[in-house]
């Protein structure tokens, strides 16, 4: 059984950074996509950025040149460096891992979720 299990939330300010980590297990980590997306309140949940198995990238032009993500395949871990942060990237933050290795922006296609790290940015 997969478990995905998300950290590094937390309060700051506008400009500041945080990182996400997201610890899984449960199968092979190494083959298979992972993706991080948000949700704020009373909007839906929305792509930020994706990983393939081989670490190609994609992410969201809303956080294109600000946010990083990147996996760690002996720790199976996928993070998420957020830099330059703004009010509106506060959301909840999610962890998700598709059942291939190739990338997709589009969250039916993500097999797996952890349980979210909220993200709260301050004016």
């Amino acid at each position: 059984q997969v478990q995905l299990v998300e950290s590094g939330g937390g309060l700051v300010q506008a400009g500041a950074s945080l990182r996400l980590s997201c610890a899984a297990s449960g199968r092979t980590f190494s083959t298979y996509a992972m993706g991080w997306f948000r949700q704020a309140p009373g909007k839906e949940r929305e792509f930020v950025a994706a990983i393939n198995w081989s670490g190609g990238t994609t992410y969201a032009d809303s956080v294109k040149g600000r946010f990083t993500i990147s996996r760690d395949n002996v720790k199976n871990t996928v993070y998420l460096q957020m830099n330059s942060l703004k009010p509106e990237d506060a959301a909840v933050y999610y962890c998700a891992q598709r059942y291939s290795g190739v990338l997709t922006v589009k969250r039916a296609n993500y097999d797996y979720w952890g349980q979210g790290t909220q993200v709260t940015v301050s004016s």
